[in-house]
């Protein structure tokens, strides 16, 4: 499975989920079992201005054959916010 394969099965799972539909996908990589690891964000709050959304990171480890084996909240921010 390539990883542009392994982020659209970890979005899917996710979706199914959670029902919550992902904003951007900020990272993946592949786990020493073969499976993939997705670093998902998206919207837990929507606020006005757009700045001050209430924005989650989730962790979803899918299997070498796209199947969902975990998924975790890693962290929550506000959209405004930056990372230095």
């Amino acid at each position: 499975m390539t990883a542009a394969h392994a982020i659209r099965a970890a979005v899917t799972q996710f979706h199914t989920l959670t029902s919550r539909e992902p904003d951007g996908v900020t990272g993946v990589r592949k786990t020493p079992e073969g499976g993939w690891s997705v670093l998902v964000d998206v919207v837990e709050l929507e606020r006005i201005p757009a700045t001050t959304t209430v924005m989650a990171t989730y962790r979803v480890d899918v299997d070498p054959a796209g199947e969902l084996l975990a998924c975790e909240r890693l962290r929550r921010y506000t959209r405004g916010t930056t990372d230095l």
